[in-house]
C-alpha cells in the first residue's frame, strides 16, 4: 500500500539513518538532499514513494513495512532483552525479526497472540485506550467458575489502579476442579486478566490470548509465527481509522 508523506526527520529516523533529533542536527547542517536538492527546512514533507532521499550522497530507504504473528509460549518474556538472561520473544525469532517491535505484552505465563511490526505509528495507534481495540482471552481457572463470579467480571471488579471489566464473558466448561472460560476486555493492563480472575478468586492456571482486534490465533503452533496477510495488516489499519 502507498504510504503518505512524512516529515524529512521522521522519513530518516524509520528508514534507520538516524535518531529522529540526530536527523534534524544533519538536515540544518545540509547533508541530506531530497530529488538532488539540499533542503535544511525542518518538517519538509516527502513521499518515500516518489522522492529520492540521500544522505551525505547515499541514498536512503524506507524498510518494508512487516506485520508478523507469534504465538507466545508460556515461559518466554516480551522484552528486548532481560537481565536475568531468561528468554525473551526475540530469542525463539528469526534474527531478522530483531527490529520489530512488540504491539502490546504478554506476561511470562501467558501464552498467544503477540503482533510485531516496524510500522511504530500503527502499533502505537492499535495499543492507544482510546481505540478500544478488543482482545480476547481463554483461560483455565481453580475451582468452578458460577455465574455470580461470571456476573463480576462483567459489571466490574475494583484493582489497585482501578476499575476493570470485561465486555463479554463466556463459560466454556465448568467442573470442580478448573472451569474454563473466555473473557473479551478492550484495554491491555498489566496483568489485568490474572488480576481481574484473581479478585473474583479463581487463579488461573492457564492463560492465551486468542484474539486481537481483527486477528485470530487460529490453529498457529505455540511458538510458531507468520507474516500477516494483506488483509490482515489492512483490517489492523482499519481498526484505528
Amino acid at each position: 500500500g502507498h504510504v503518505h508523506s512524512m516529515r524529512l526527520q521522521k522519513f530518516l529516523s524509520r528508514a534507520g539513518a538516524a535518531s529522529r533529533r540526530r536527523a534534524e542536527e544533519l538536515i540544518q547542517l545540509g547533508r541530506v538532499r531530497v530529488n538532488g536538492n539540499v533542503i535544511t527546512v525542518l518538517g519538509t514533507r516527502v513521499d518515500p514513494e516518489r522522492d529520492e532521499v540521500e544522505l551525505d550522497g547515499h541514498p536512503v530507504r524506507l524498510p518494508p513495512t512487516r506485520w508478523v504473528m507469534l504465538h507466545k509460549p508460556a515461559g518466554v518474556l516480551t522484552t528486548e532483552r532481560d537481565t536475568h538472561g531468561r528468554d525473551t520473544i526475540y530469542d525463539i525469532l528469526p534474527q531478522d525479526m530483531r527490529g520489530l517491535r512488540y504491539v502490546g505484552r504478554l506476561d511470562l505465563q501467558t501464552e498467544g497472540l503477540l503482533i510485531l511490526t516496524n510500522e511504530g505509528d500503527v502499533a502505537s495507534r492499535l495499543l492507544h485506550p482510546s481505540q478500544e481495540v478488543e482482545r480476547e482471552y481463554e483461560a483455565r481457572v481453580r475451582g468452578p467458575l458460577g455465574s455470580e463470579a461470571v456476573g463480576r467480571l462483567i459489571s466490574g471488579v475494583e484493582l489497585e489502579d482501578g476499575p476493570a471489566r470485561a465486555l463479554r464473558v463466556t463459560l466454556l466448561e465448568e467442573a470442580e476442579e478448573s472451569s474454563r472460560v473466555s473473557l473479551v476486555l478492550c484495554e491491555g493492563r498489566k496483568r489485568e486478566v490474572r488480576r481481574m480472575l484473581d479478585a473474583v478468586g479463581h487463579e488461573a492456571i492457564e492463560l492465551r490470548r486468542v484474539r486481537f482486534g481483527p486477528l485470530e490465533l487460529g490453529d498457529l503452533a505455540r511458538g510458531g509465527w507468520r507474516e500477516l496477510s494483506a488483509d490482515e495488516v489492512a483490517a489492523l489499519r482499519e481498526c484505528v481509522g
